[in-house]
C-alpha cells in the first residue's frame, strides 16, 4: 500500500512510524517536515498530503501535528478524506470500522513509539467494514447540503 505521511514539524515518532510502515511492506511518500523543511504550516502539510490520496497517488495517509487536531481538521476539508485523530488502538480500529477513515492523525506531543506501534497494528489490522456505511452516507449528505455555503 502507498501511504502519504506528513507532519508540520520533525519529531522522532514520525521517523519511527515511517520506519515501521516500511518494515510492514508499505511504500511511504514523506511530505511536509518529514521531507525537507523543518517547519511547515500544518494546514498546508495536510492539504498537500491529502491531495495525494484524493488524486489516487496514495491509498491512505498518516498525518502528524503537535496535537493531531489541526492536521485532522485541515485534511477533512478535502472531498473524500475521512481523517480521524486517534490516540489509542481502540479508537483507530473504530475509525476504520464505523467511519471508514482513510487518514490516521496522530499527536507529535503525546505519542510514544510503543503506542504508535499498537495504533498501527489496530489501523492496518482493521480494514474498513460495512458497519459504518449508513453513517458515512449520512456524512456525505451533510457535506452535499453545505457545499457552497458561506456561513
Amino acid at each position: 500500500m502507498k501511504i502519504a505521511v506528513c507532519s508540520d514539524e520533525s519529531y522522532s515518532v514520525g521517523d519511527y512510524v515511517v520506519s515501521e510502515l516500511r518494515k510492514r511492506g508499505h511504500h511511504v511518500l514523506r511530505m511536509g517536515a518529514l521531507d525537507g523543511p523543518s517547519d511547515v504550516p500544518w494546514a498546508e502539510a495536510a492539504e498537500q498530503a491529502a491531495r495525494k490520496i484524493v488524486d489516487g497517488v496514495c491509498d491512505e495517509g498518516i498525518f502528524f501535528c503537535w496535537t493531531g487536531t489541526g492536521i485532522a481538521m485541515a485534511a477533512n476539508k478535502l472531498p473524500g478524506i475521512r481523517a480521524a485523530l486517534c490516540s489509542d488502538p481502540g479508537t483507530a480500529a473504530g475509525a476504520r470500522i464505523w467511519n471508514h477513515a482513510n487518514v490516521l492523525c496522530l499527536s507529535n506531543r503525546t505519542l510514544s513509539h510503543d503506542m504508535a506501534g499498537e495504533i498501527l497494528d489496530a489501523w492496518f489490522g482493521t480494514p474498513p467494514g460495512n458497519k459504518g456505511d449508513d453513517g458515512v452516507a449520512r456524512m456525505a449528505a451533510v457535506d452535499e447540503r453545505w457545499r457552497g455555503q458561506t456561513r
